[in-house]
């Protein structure tokens, strides 16, 4: 299997890990430390130093609570950085919802749109919908993921009942949709947006049961890095929790998140912690070569 991306095509026959550059004053666990362009590039090149296939920015948090970001200050903080990251000879995903910073992404060489909305977001009056603006490019790296609600109520309001059947039918509608529009299969991942919306014993299903997210014959992200279902299982203090806290508390939870995802058929793991995410892969595929040997 492999990702097709705008300048990319992406082997998918080994899990790829996705360095997360968050260009935010504001996100929970890193907001902040990356907030100007030279901080940012240092960054994606330490990320990619220690390992990272792929590193994805984003200029908006998306936390529970978290308030839109108006348009211009997103693409404020979004294109200087994405306009170097390009140069990195990597491929370089997106994370937002906004039709207009996609546009304006893709034509600055972006590989890839990473959008919690699954391209939802209707057109305005000077742009498509983020649906129409990924399906009129030839080749950009899509990833679709589940979000129950919006993020200002999606932990105040979580999902009901069975999650996993729930997930699949919602992330199986919108691969359909994407394809209908012209879209590739091979373009497309999919996400089930672990902490969008969902109690702690719900993303731990989604965990345990990821196998069956596979029979879509999709790639798959996970992205478990910090998220507070962690917290919730060490009990590191959650949300009340300082920044500096989390990231140390969460590290190995969030490894060990990620090997379990890798083990159970996820084919990207977006990370804080690369460098430990890949020792840890590292060890466990060579376990596997020799078992297979």
């Amino acid at each position: 299997m492999y990702w097709q991306t705008s300048r990319f095509r992406l082997d998918l026959s080994r899990p790829r890990v996705m360095g997360i550059v968050n260009v935010t004053p504001d996100s929970f666990s890193d907001g902040g430390q990356w907030a100007n362009t030279s901080a940012a590039l240092a960054h994606c090149e330490r990320l990619l130093n220690e390992g990272a296939h792929l590193l994805d920015l984003g200029a908006e948090s998306t936390r529970p609570g978290a308030h839109p970001l108006p348009l211009d200050e997103e693409l404020a903080r979004l294109l200087p950085v994405l306009r170097e990251a390009v140069k990195l000879g990597v491929p370089v995903s997106v994370d937002t919802y906004k039709p207009a910073v996609m546009r304006a992404s893709l034509d600055a060489g972006a590989d890839i749109v990473n959008d919690i909305w699954a391209l939802r977001q209707p057109a305005t009056a000077d742009c498509p919908s983020a649906q129409d603006v990924v399906a009129r490019h030839p080749s950009c790296g899509i990833c679709l993921m589940h979000m129950h609600r919006d993020p200002q109520i999606m932990q105040t309001h979580p999902m009901e009942g069975e999650v996993v059947r729930q997930v699949m039918q919602f992330l199986e509608q919108r691969t359909q949709k994407m394809q209908d529009l012209g879209v590739e299969k091979n373009r497309i991942l999919i996400d089930p947006g672990i902490g969008f919306g969902k109690t702690p014993a719900q993303n731990l299903s989604l965990l345990a049961g990821q196998r069956a997210l596979l029979s879509l014959g999709l790639g798959m992200l996970a992205g478990w890095s910090r998220k507070s279902t962690l917290g919730h299982v060490v009990g590191d203090g959650g949300a009340s929790a300082a920044r500096e806290s989390v990231a140390t508390s969460r590290l190995v939870p969030s490894v060990v998140a990620a090997l379990l995802s890798a083990q159970r058929g996820a084919h990207v793991v977006r990370v804080h912690d690369v460098r430990e995410t890949c020792q840890a892969l590292a060890v466990w595929q060579a376990v596997e070569s020799q078992a297979a040997g």
